[in-house]
């Protein structure tokens, strides 16, 4: 965790709290609507698809493919600097919501759209893990 000292830590709301809870105990939620049956990230009150407040949470396959990325070489700042050069992607959720997140064991050149992927988590602090992705294994 000391790897991790000096970054940005998200603070959890309301809205996201059971979300930042399953991510440290290793589970990838998202909010699937009971009226409309849509599957939707990042956190909120109302389905973006129907408008209905019937939001509930459920556990994702933590699968997905690479929709868009780029590599970044130049760290944000120094707490940033050992993990250059690193992938940031979007990912697209075998549920349908994309998320932006990291992809990790898997070099800047390996890295292509489409990439099938797979949720992991890394512990940044006590309270705080945040999911990253890997390449699935052929």
């Amino acid at each position: 965790m000391s790897e991790h000292a000096g970054k940005h830590l998200p603070r959890p709301t309301t809205e996201t709290q059971p979300w930042w809870d399953a991510c440290r105990e290793g589970r990838l939620l998202l909010q699937r609507c009971t009226a409309c049956g849509a599957h939707q990230f990042y956190p909120r009150m109302m389905c973006v698809h129907c408008d209905s407040d019937a939001v509930q949470w459920v556990e994702a396959s933590g699968r997905g493919k690479i929709r868009s990325y780029t590599v970044v070489r130049r760290p944000v700042s120094k707490a940033y600097a050992a993990m250059t050069p690193y992938i940031v992607a979007l990912i697209e959720l075998a549920e349908g919501p994309t998320m932006m997140s990291n992809v990790v064991q898997c070099a800047p050149e390996a890295a292509t759209i489409g990439l099938p992927v797979q949720v992991s988590f890394e512990r940044w602090s006590e309270e705080v893990s945040v999911p990253v992705f890997r390449p699935v294994a052929a």
